[in-house]
């Protein structure tokens, strides 16, 4: 008797622990969510977002004088500085709600009607520049009816149809097999005689030079940030000396020889998964992103620009093509993995094709763009190859 006394005691504390969560606890309410002083919290800390992917901020309110100083930044019309103070307050607030790292802002909007949105703007005290009722509204609108393709999501569909999703058999691209399609993505940025000798080079003359001139030239130019705002921002984030020297540092880590071409080690070999999806972005592709990134941005006659095109980064090479970096021909090599990866592996093409075509395929990854493939461009190619692979399976 005395045990089971004892056992309930205990399922009762148990149950007030769970009642008593932090999630259960810390559950947002929509009031919270669309008052710009609100910083939500995750374990004790800040819940961040972005805008450009590296313009970090910690509430919306943080968001407002931002885009106050971009829009005064260079000589705009009063259409042009309108225009860019909504495109920037839509990209906050699509980035508060869509976390990579927390539902529960998602959760909040999308489980409330629009009224029930408008109404609780309407009670917000502090002040709100023109069109927050409309920003958020539109974000509500779009993510009631898409789903976030990417590698944590938690639906399982989403995960899969990913760039990241590791393949167990390989997939054939090219005349090689690859662990995933970011595998191949990210190889292919290498020209096939670039050794990690040659990356090693590279990173020492990118230490060795002064990139504030550089990138002030960018900055100053409305026609040079504006539409390629991500990519900018990307070059100063990985410029800084500390990110320079971890690019060093990761290529000793993985037990390469200075001889090995960095394309072939990308691809499988005896040993499958050597690389995670992971580190193919943000070692072997944000590397690669960089030298083409500056050999793109740079003037005709400097220096650097030599330096890189020796190296092959001047251009994507894959057998007798040669594709621009930033350019049409490469961003729909994507579409051509895509169809080997949908169409021809039937494992894949049922995933793809068994979403409800009312539901729009997206990729967003608080506001982070791709200068390779612009995520517009991704997700229309990834919504037209879902219509391709639903049209094969009716077929057949």
């Amino acid at each position: 008797m005395g045990r089971r006394v004892c056992g309930l005691v205990v399922a009762v504390v148990l149950i007030t622990l769970i009642l008593r969560s932090p999630s259960r606890a810390e559950q947002i309410s929509l009031d919270a969510l669309v008052s710009p002083s609100t910083m939500i919290l995750k374990d004790g800390r800040p819940l961040t977002f972005a805008v450009h992917g590296f313009i970090e901020f910690k509430s919306i309110a943080e968001l407002f004088p931002s885009i106050e100083a971009q829009t005064r930044r260079w000589q705009l019309d009063d259409p042009q500085r309108q225009g860019l103070a909504r495109e920037l307050l839509r990209r906050g607030i699509e980035s508060r709600v869509v976390s990579m790292s927390d539902e529960r802002p998602l959760e909040a909007l999308i489980t409330h009607t629009s009224d029930e949105l408008r109404q609780a703007i309407a009670r917000v005290k502090e002040p709100l520049p023109p069109g927050y009722a409309e920003a958020f509204l539109a974000v509500q609108e779009k993510w009631k009816h898409s789903l976030n393709c990417w590698s944590a999501s938690p639906f399982i569909a989403a995960r899969v149809l990913s760039n990241w999703y590791p393949i167990e058999e390989g997939i054939q691209l090219y005349g090689a097999s690859y662990d995933s399609t970011e595998h191949f993505w990210q190889a292919v940025k290498y020209h096939p005689d670039t050794t990690v000798a040659d990356l090693s080079e590279l990173i020492g003359v990118l230490q060795h030079s002064d990139w504030n001139s550089w990138l002030a030239r960018l900055d100053g130019d409305p026609k040079i940030y504006l539409p390629n705002a991500y990519a900018v921002e990307f070059l100063r984030h990985n410029l800084a000396p500390e990110r320079l020297r971890w690019f060093r540092e990761e290529l000793n880590h993985h037990g390469l020889n200075p001889g090995d071409r960095v394309r072939t080690i990308q691809q499988r070999s005896n040993t499958s998964f050597r690389f995670s999806a992971f580190e193919e972005k943000v070692l072997w592709g944000d590397l690669a992103d960089l030298f083409h990134l500056v050999y793109v941005f740079s003037l005709p006659d400097d220096p650097i620009r030599k330096a890189l095109a020796e190296r092959h980064f001047d251009a994507i090479y894959l057998g007798k093509r040669r594709m621009g970096f930033i350019s049409q021909d490469f961003r729909s090599l994507m579409l051509e993995i895509w169809k080997v990866k949908y169409l021809q592996m039937p494992r894949f093409r049922e995933v793809i094709s068994s979403i409800p075509l009312d539901i729009k395929l997206e990729h967003f990854l608080n506001d982070g763009d791709s200068p390779d493939i612009p995520i517009p461009v991704y997700v229309g190619y990834l919504n037209q190859i879902r219509q391709l692979a639903g049209s094969k399976k009716i077929s057949e």
